[in-house]
């Protein structure tokens, strides 16, 4: 039995504990929305974040974490957050501000993700930042054949829910890199619904049935794609991730670590325990949930909270007193 499930037994509270970190770096990047500088909005969650961690009574390491790409001083891949000595040992994903373009422009997505599981069951990219991606509901878990045609894969999607190609709407980042892709899903019959950023919420959408997304298609961030793993598979979604390296020093630095990028991972690859904890704030609103709202003497937040070996998820409101009010 790992420690983490022993904590989670002896403490039924602790999704409620871990869920105050997510929502301590939204209130905090909650200041920057609109403002035009994703750094600082990041770093401002990257800092409260990383505070509420070590406030918790857990030892963790980073395992997906802000990198090299965000030139972030903390929660880096690696770091140690925590207690060291506690009997809880655990790997942590985190993205303090996923959707930093969104946050910038104050646009909708925007959130604070985690998720944490037992120490050596979780994933590490490497040098990794990039990841081509199926999302998907569970009606389709072990269906898919990710080297196939796209029309195949919808065709398959389909018939698992159902209802006619034409009716499917496939979630994309809209990048000039997916231009083919979204040809190819036009061509097929299905809608495509285009966002610039946030694939972390289109992958969870994905995988959540009659959310009013179908699947999620294309590359993103490798850490998105791990954070998004662990909520789907406590979910019984399906999730596939192949590395598809695309900046030019990313590409070398894969190729000398003999990564392969040609494999596509499955969700208990990607995550190989199911005693997983999941928390998400939103920022701004979105798909999943409102944004952070603050009033004269209180601050409103939203987070969605999943939990497992049995996938339990739900959205709890908090109102919190505003100490700049007081």
């Amino acid at each position: 039995m790992t420690a983490l499930l022993q904590t989670a037994k002896t403490d039924p509270s602790f999704i409620y504990a871990l869920r105050g970190v997510t929502e301590a770096a939204a209130r905090a990047a909650y200041d920057w929305i609109g403002r035009g500088d994703k750094h600082q909005g990041d770093l401002a969650g990257v800092e409260a974040m990383r505070a509420a961690l070590n406030a918790l009574p857990v030892g963790g390491t980073v395992v997906i974490g802000e990198g090299e790409k965000d030139e972030a001083p903390a929660l880096y891949n690696g770091e140690t957050v925590g207690d060291p000595y506690a009997d809880c040992q655990c790997d942590i994903a985190v993205d303090p501000v996923e959707g930093t373009s969104y946050l910038a422009k104050g646009m909708t997505n925007a959130m604070a993700v985690i998720a944490m599981s037992p120490r050596g069951t979780m994933f590490d990219p490497g040098p990794a930042f990039y990841m081509e991606k199926f999302a998907g509901p569970p009606a389709v878990r072990g269906k898919i054949d990710p080297k196939a045609p796209v029309a195949d894969k919808l065709k398959v999607l389909s018939d698992a829910l159902g209802k006619p190609v034409s009716e499917l709407t496939v979630y994309v980042l809209e990048k000039p890199r997916h231009k083919e892709l979204v040809a190819q899903i036009h061509a097929a019959g299905a809608r495509v619904a285009l966002y610039p950023a946030g694939d972390v919420a289109g992958a969870l959408m994905a995988a959540i049935p009659e959310s009013g997304i179908d699947a999620l298609m294309g590359t993103g961030g490798t850490p998105e794609g791990v954070i998004s793993a662990c909520a789907i598979r406590l979910l019984g979604g399906e999730f596939l991730g192949r590395l598809d390296p695309q900046l030019p020093t990313e590409i070398i630095a894969v190729r000398n670590a003999g990564m392969d990028t040609e494999h596509w991972q499955g969700v208990e690859e990607l995550i190989s325990s199911d005693q997983v904890y999941f928390c998400a704030t939103g920022i701004t609103t979105g798909l999943l949930f409102d944004g952070v709202e603050r009033s004269r003497t209180h601050e409103k937040t939203q987070t969605l909270m999943i939990s497992g070996p049995k996938g339990e998820r739900q959205i709890l409101t908090t109102w919190h007193p505003d100490i700049r009010a007081v």
